[in-house]
């Protein structure tokens, strides 16, 4: 499947609405484009995780793949199901990439030993950054939520995703991660 963007501003969104997959318009603020628009979010701020120094080489390898993955779910959220015969194949997220998500999850949470208070967000650099890429991922998943007929799998990979993006903050501090003390400066 080839993209070619000829030209990248069309002023057909400066009345407040846009296109979606289907063609259809909507406005800017519907419940769809705040999901996606979300998840466009989320790549980046895992693009700028990418550019830590220290981030492990096979985490990148990952997030690189899930950057893939976070554009098939865009694409798929921008495209409601057709109603009646007017079905033709779309592009959606399926369960096979969410089993790939908790594959990762299981391999990393393996060499991690066991929490004994929840994780305050930091540490490394690169432990920070997943920390804020697993938040911009939550309120992803929250909004897709909202999303009227969305493909269940899409719920279903932000909130695995939301779990392997804490596994790897963990696993990037390496052992030596912030703890919550209840009460601690009371």
């Amino acid at each position: 499947m080839t993209v070619n963007l000829t030209r990248i501003y069309t002023k057909l969104g400066d009345a407040g609405e846009t296109h979606l997959g289907d063609m259809s318009r909507v406005a800017k603020t519907d419940p769809r484009i705040e999901a996606y628009g979300t998840v466009d979010e989320l790549n980046a701020q895992l693009g700028v995780t990418l550019t830590v120094a220290g981030l492990d080489p096979a985490y990148a390898g990952w997030l690189r793949q899930i950057q893939n993955d976070l554009f098939d779910l865009g694409a798929d959220l921008s495209v409601p199901e057709p109603e009646g015969s007017e079905a033709r194949e779309r592009l959606r997220v399926v369960p096979e990439q969410v089993t790939w998500l908790e594959q990762r999850c299981d391999e990393v949470n393996a060499t991690l030993t066991p929490l004994k208070s929840f994780v305050l967000p930091g540490g490394t650099p690169a432990a920070a950054h997943l920390h804020v890429c697993r938040t911009v991922c939550r309120r992803a998943e929250r909004r897709a939520l909202l999303v009227e007929g969305a493909n269940p799998e899409i719920v279903r990979y932000l909130n695995r995703l939301s779990d392997l993006l804490f596994i790897l903050s963990r696993g990037a501090n390496a052992g030596d991660e912030p703890l919550w003390e209840p009460g601690r400066f009371r």
